[in-house]
């Protein structure tokens, strides 16, 4: 099932049911819905997800909350208007969903979260360091999607890869493998109190960077991995 579009923006995710479908918006006729997925990370801490399905796909699945799922689908943007402004929103796609086996799912499980994106950098990187001195670049990749559309899906680089990153450039080609995390943060609103948030971003692992694609010096292609 392996389409165009998936092979330049592919997810898979295994994980818990943990909410309710809710209406999301109909296209066509065709109705789509909301959840939640809780898939654990390595460190015994949980990423919770937002998935965005079609009543097409859901078919026989059971999609009670506590059920365990795997979805192979796309990350995916939106903009909805809020508040006098455009909001970037981010969705976990899906284009098939199963119910996996006891075994399989113990397979499964050793990689729950996986994310390949091939893409184009489209907003100048930001380099900052935590307060525990660990170095990270922000990074926005543009996917091409069909009719014209892109996704864009921000990006997190640490330790080498984040110096590297940071000294890309507007237009430049990447490819990168990773995870999608799930992070709360706090951001002040107009009151001057603080609220707390959650963004979705791509925790970068592996990255390619294709410089014969860049207008720029046609040496070899640079990878890195953490």
């Amino acid at each position: 099932m392996i389409d165009k579009q998936m092979q330049s923006n592919y997810i898979r995710v295994v994980g818990i049911i943990n909410s309710n479908l809710e209406f999301s918006h109909e296209v066509f006729g065709e109705k789509f819905y909301e959840f939640y997925l809780e898939v654990p990370r390595l460190s015994e801490t949980k990423d919770l997800l937002p998935v965005i399905i079609s009543e097409r796909i859901i078919n026989d699945i059971d999609m009670d909350i506590g059920n365990n799922i795997v979805i192979d689908g796309q990350f995916r943007s939106y903009n909805r208007y809020e508040d006098t402004s455009n909001k970037l929103l981010l969705r976990v796609f899906v284009r098939d969903i199963n119910v996996p086996s006891e075994e399989e799912l113990e397979e499964l499980q050793r990689h729950p979260n996986e994310a390949f994106l091939n893409g184009y950098l489209c907003k100048e990187t930001k380099y900052r360091t935590t307060p525990f001195g660990r170095e990270i670049t922000d990074m926005l990749i543009a996917v091409n999607r069909s009719y014209n559309k892109s996704d864009y899906i921000p990006c997190i680089a640490w330790g080498r890869n984040a110096r590297y990153c940071e000294k890309l450039e507007v237009g430049d080609h990447v490819k990168i493998w990773g995870r999608i995390q799930s992070r709360k943060y706090q951001k002040r609103n107009r009151n001057d109190q603080y609220e707390t948030k959650t963004a979705y971003e791509v925790s970068i692992t592996k990255l390619e960077h294709i410089k014969t694609d860049n207008n720029r010096k046609k040496d070899d292609n640079e990878f890195l991995e953490l």
